[in-house]
């Protein structure tokens, strides 16, 4: 889209400002009236409908120079041309005609002597007294006298209310006006206009220059999504703004196309929880019904809620070389992102006082950067230890004192699972589920339920952000979602991770003192994990050419099932599922067995057999390693030796095994031709878990 842009002295400092109505700014700025304390020395507009990306460019570079106050159109152009420079060189012979209009559109208003400067143009030769009448002649703007000032300022309230905590393109912003406060999507432009100047309200361009950092090896022109943080972008002409090559973000399209040209509208963060050094209400664990393991988990979780800001360890501070090279990339697009908005949240914030230009926005930007001041707890739970039980207590001490918790997974079948839970647990709190394709997409709760891609939508939003699955896919290893997490949490909130397998960049912070955490060893039961027992095999891949399975394998399988287990086996690739359940059928005549996969659109009807006991055997990946609880179940990973199959994975297959009380001690088997490393250390970890449980009395005494 494009913009207004124009630059404005006041109280002797110079700024730069966008515009989406200008009829508002010139309302603002230079109506009279009796008590007006906005009226400026001077105000010039540097053109109507300037490229959105290049307009937020002239502002986040601004400068005041000497005799500014002096400057006449032709120094303004040449200052204009000088700062677009980069911008105006890729596009064709056309640059200067996307600047609407050239110097003789740019408009000089005197405010001590109440007159627009003369004219420079050959067929314009006079000097006109009445600014306003001036440039309303020129049909820049009409009915400037016809704003009502009373209907705007309620509109603008309201707008302001409606976008508070979310970051919105023009789309999605009127989308959510039609539903919420209809006819306001129609008439936006003024209300947010108004909150702009009031500060209540930011603009920024979809894309924006990454800013250099002691970490960025970016390009100086090297563009990040505002958005969603990814420098994954293609450039196209753009009808919108009239550029041969403005470029858009790929990594985010399903959620609408950022563009350098799309003002992405940010709402201001309300107030963060306070914090008190008073100790959390731990009595109220009782409501839960907890495990020793579990409340113990859940007290220190509370205590790191309860602590003042700044008095626990546990900000962002990336460890490790893989997790430093994501925090990199999230940091720079970081502060990218509020590099960009940070003019519209500095401009006017009362009618008393202006910052100056560059100082403001350095104390803005900076602020406003999530990642420096989001304190973070690790709450790591082995498999079917109950998280979803300790984090309601949390989620209760953050409501209960009037803030606002967002649950986020990277699974929709996860979030579906988890609503009607959190809906029976906190009845009397207003929540809203989040997810592709969600009805209540622009609904607001003081709970809030969303796969980890509806989180592009919010912006410091929440004083609690619980991630579940950190190490699941999507969410493992993608800079965007990581990018997103970490932008919808407000300046002083808290984070807290849940997670079986954290990534080993957390783990190690969590082992040299710098991230707060509780581990919860055991499951409800009170009973140790299974631990793997390695089977070596030839590959599947070697047994699906022979046409015969090995021996070994095959008697551990009867074993398994003549004493009434359901069995998972887990398999690397979807190619080997129809072949290995050929041969076991062959094998195994007399037993029901199946496969599936995420290509398989039954998928869901037979795992509902399985849990029935209708199949007792089930073939399939790494879709079912998460998320999927059957009572008495035996555990089989094929070709455990595989680079598909990482330690996590390991790990999350054989969590499949030994969750019931009835069967807490079910069977986990490793077949695989090597040993490798990924298997030692799977087997290392759930050892080490047991070995923690049995030595903080966790485990039940198995009388023999």
């Amino acid at each position: 889209m494009k913009i207004a842009v124009y630059a404005v002295k006041y109280k002797g400092n110079w700024t730069l400002r966008l515009s989406v109505d200008i009829r508002v700014d010139m309302t603002w700025w230079m109506n009279q009236d009796e008590g007006q304390e906005n009226v400026v020395e001077r105000w010039v507009l540097l053109g109507d409908e300037l490229p959105l990306s290049w307009g937020t460019k002239l502002c986040e570079t601004f400068k005041e120079l000497a005799d500014m106050e002096r400057w006449g159109k032709r120094q303004w152009w040449a200052y204009i041309l000088a700062q677009l420079k980069s911008e105006l060189a890729p596009e064709p012979f056309d640059g200067e005609r996307i600047l609407s209009g050239g110097v003789e559109n740019i408009c000089i208003w005197d405010g001590g002597q109440g007159r627009t400067s003369r004219t420079e143009s050959r067929n314009e030769g006079r000097e006109t007294n009445g600014g306003l009448r001036s440039i309303q002649k020129r049909s820049l703007v009409t009915g400037i006298d016809g704003l009502d000032r009373e209907c705007l300022t309620r509109q603008a309230n309201e707008l302001v209310n409606l976008l508070s905590g979310r970051q919105l393109l023009v789309l999605e912003a009127e989308a959510l006006l039609a539903e919420a406060a209809p006819g306001l999507e129609r008439t936006w432009r003024s209300a947010a206009q108004l909150a702009y100047l009031q500060g209540r309200l930011s603009f920024a361009a979809g894309l924006a220059p990454a800013p250099r950092t002691r970490w960025s090896a970016a390009r100086t022109h090297e563009l990040r999504c505002n958005r969603c943080g990814s420098g994954l972008v293609h450039r196209t002409s753009c009808a919108s703004c009239g550029r041969k090559a403005c470029a858009y973000c790929e990594t985010c399209l399903a959620l609408g196309r950022s563009r350098e040209c799309s003002l992405l509208l940010r709402g201001a963060a309300k107030p963060a929880l306070p914090h008190t050094a008073g100790t959390a209400p731990v009595t109220e664990l009782d409501r839960w019904g907890l495990s020793p393991a579990q409340r113990a988990a859940a007290e220190a979780a509370l205590r790191f809620l309860a602590a003042p800001h700044g008095e626990v360890r546990g900000r962002f501070h990336p460890e490790g070389r893989g997790l430093r090279a994501l925090f990199r990339r999230v940091m720079v697009a970081c502060q990218g992102s509020d590099a960009a908005s940070s003019q519209g949240s500095n401009l006017a914030r009362s009618r008393h006082s202006s910052p100056k230009t560059g100082e403001g926005v350095r104390y803005s930007a900076d602020r406003q950067v999530p990642s420096t001041t989001v304190e973070r707890f690790l709450l790591w739970a082995v498999t079917g230890a109950g998280k979803t039980e300790m984090m309601f207590p949390l989620l209760q001490y953050v409501l209960d004192h009037g803030g606002t918790a967002l649950v986020a997974t990277p699974r929709r079948d996860v979030v579906l699972e988890l609503a009607p839970r959190l809906a029976i647990a906190f009845p009397d709190v207003s929540m809203v589920t989040l997810y592709g394709g969600s009805a209540e997409r622009w609904q607001r709760g003081q709970l809030t339920l969303a796969t980890t891609h509806q989180l592009l939508r919010y912006r410091q939003a929440f004083d609690l952000v619980v991630i579940d699955e950190i190490d699941a896919f999507p969410y493992h290893n993608d800079p965007m979602l990581a990018f997103a997490a970490r932008a919808v949490c407000k300046p002083k909130g808290k984070f807290i991770y849940l997670s079986a397998t954290p990534p080993h960049a957390l783990q190690k912070e969590a082992a040299r003192g710098l991230l707060p955490h509780a581990k919860v060893p055991v499951r409800f039961h009170r009973h140790p994990l299974p631990v793997p027992f390695r089977l070596g095999t030839a590959s599947v891949q070697h047994w699906l050419q022979k046409g015969r399975l090995p021996a070994s394998f095959i008697q551990r399988l009867r074993v398994s099932i003549q004493r009434g287990a359901q069995v998972f086996l887990f398999v690397t690739r979807i190619s080997h599922i129809q072949g290995l359940v050929e041969l076991l059928i062959k094998q195994l005549p007399d037993v029901p067995i199946a496969g599936t996969s995420s290509q398989d659109e039954e998928r869901t009807a037979k795992v509902r057999l399985f849990r029935a006991t209708e199949i007792r055997v089930l073939v399939t990946t790494t879709i079912l390693e998460r998320g999927v609880t059957v009572p008495r179940s035996d555990v089989y990973v094929l070709d455990a030796d595989s680079s598909l199959f990482d330690e996590a994975s390991l790990v999350q297959m054989a969590g499949r095994a030994g969750r019931s009380k009835d069967d807490p001690c079910g069977g986990v088997i490793f077949t695989s031709p090597q040993w490798t490393r990924g298997q030692k250390r799977a087997i290392r970890q759930i050892k080490r878990m047991n070995a923690l449980a049995r030595k903080k009395g966790y485990l039940k005494e198995v009388k023999h």
